[in-house]
């Protein structure tokens, strides 16, 4: 107990520092700041109508259900006020200050009126979906920093190995063009709106929070936030743009040529680093929308006692999954590569934190250093042996392919394949 009210001291301390620290970076590089733009949450015209809604519905899963009706009565109201004013004055349609404010009051109602069970789930689910909010705010000034932290980018090497991974890029942009505006529509909203595919995998697996008051030792959010804080570090490390913009139309004068999507760029063995331009984020290597799609996928197999999901939830998240992955490559945000790596990070990420109470025992240490070594040995072979992948497309691609493949293997045997109980004279006898 007092090392977990050390750690929720230690995060009271580090979020407002960060969003101070932020801030002040932001202004000095004339960037719109977290403070900013929670400030236009709570008063002005919200960025996002998603983020605030999926926050809300994380924090409505520690009420009461009369609560939940409370709450997003209020939201939708307030909502509804902010903007008939903001077209009275000829504004634009932003909601999401509803949300955002009925957040705040449910956390000072828990704290101010409530005790108990119900002050404890009302804190711990109106804490999740803060911050979802806030990383949020977080995540758009990190893309700042990765632009002047990286003012060359590293796209002609990717796009190496992408040709010995088939060129999936290309040939997922020439599906979406074929199949027509209804298809990317779907896409679109599905890369748009993942924080709505978490938060009913997350309510799903934290629906017996309230009556039974146990919250699972691990679930959704934590692989989420996770992701979050580790994988943009390597945007800095390696700052990529993605094909629409090295080798299509959206790079402008930065572009090396219009390839993307219909024609494949020439192989060039001597890859180096280009110029590119102080707007576009390096948020390439890895996809953390691969990695998040995943993750959601294999939260929605199962909960947190090992009992199947219903149907319903395991074909919605097959289809996030499929339906994420098809849109960072169709609308070419990014290479076959940078998915083989966000993959990685998730599988990695997740088996350090998936069943809590078994401890670090052997199977658990093997698969995180696997995963460590592999997403290291991706990244190191994307940056220095991109001429070898090119050299050499066929086993150099299968190469990279059969280890993701392996890695898979030994991850779902860890988790997810049933234990092989040992033959006994009774066991055979029954049998």
């Amino acid at each position: 107990m007092p090392s977990r009210r050390l750690l929720l001291t230690a995060v009271l301390i580090a979020v407002p520092v960060l969003l101070i620290g932020l801030q002040i970076f932001s202004s000095q590089h004339h960037y719109f700041g977290p403070l900013e733009s929670l400030k236009n949450d709570f008063v002005g015209d919200p960025k996002s109508f998603t983020v605030p809604w999926a926050g809300l519905g994380l924090a409505l899963i520690g009420l009461s259900w009369r609560n939940r009706g409370i709450a997003v009565a209020a939201a939708l109201g307030i909502d509804l006020v902010y903007q008939a004013i903001r077209t009275m004055h000829g504004g634009p349609l932003a909601m999401g200050n509803g949300p955002v404010l009925v957040l705040t009051g449910i956390v000072a109602l828990a704290l101010w009126k409530w005790q108990g069970a119900q002050r404890t789930n009302a804190l711990h689910a109106a804490a999740l979906g803060l911050l979802l909010v806030l990383s949020n705010k977080v995540a758009d000034t990190w893309l700042a920093i990765t632009v002047l932290a990286g003012p060359r980018v590293l796209d002609e090497h990717v796009v190496l190995v992408d040709h010995a991974l088939g060129d999936p890029s290309w040939m997922m942009g020439q599906a979406l063009e074929f199949l027509g505006p209804v298809a990317s529509a779907v896409l679109h909203w599905v890369y748009i709106e993942l924080p709505v595919g978490a938060m009913v995998v997350t309510i799903w697996q934290l629906r017996n929070v309230v009556p039974t008051g146990i919250w699972p030792r691990h679930y959704l959010v934590r692989t989420f936030l996770t992701l979050g804080l580790i994988g943009p570090i390597f945007y800095i490390v390696f700052p990529v743009v993605g094909p629409i913009f090295a080798f299509g139309a959206d790079g402008h004068a930065f572009s090396l040529g219009h390839y993307w999507p219909d024609i494949v760029p020439p192989v060039d063995l001597t890859p180096g680093s280009i110029t590119f331009d102080r707007f576009t984020p390096r948020n390439c290597m890895p996809s953390l929308h691969t990695a998040w799609a995943l993750s959601l996928f294999i939260h929605s197999r199962r909960d947190a006692d090992g009992n199947p999901a219903p149907r319903w939830l395991r074909w919605g998240g097959a289809f996030w999954l499929i339906a994420t992955l098809s849109a960072t490559l169709g609308f070419g945000y990014h290479y076959g590569a940078d998915l083989l790596a966000g993959a990685v990070l998730c599988l990695t990420v997740e088996s350090a934190l998936r069943a809590p109470e078994r401890g670090w025992d052997r199977a658990r240490i093997q698969l995180v250093a696997a995963g460590a070594a592999l997403f290291a040995g991706l990244l190191l072979s994307y940056r220095y042996l991109s001429f070898a992948f090119a050299a050499h497309p066929a086993p150099a691609g299968l190469l990279v392919l059969g280890l993701f493949v392996a890695f898979v293997a030994a991850f779902y045997r860890t988790w997810f394949a049933p234990a092989v109980l040992p033959i006994t004279v009774e066991s055979a006898a029954r049998v």
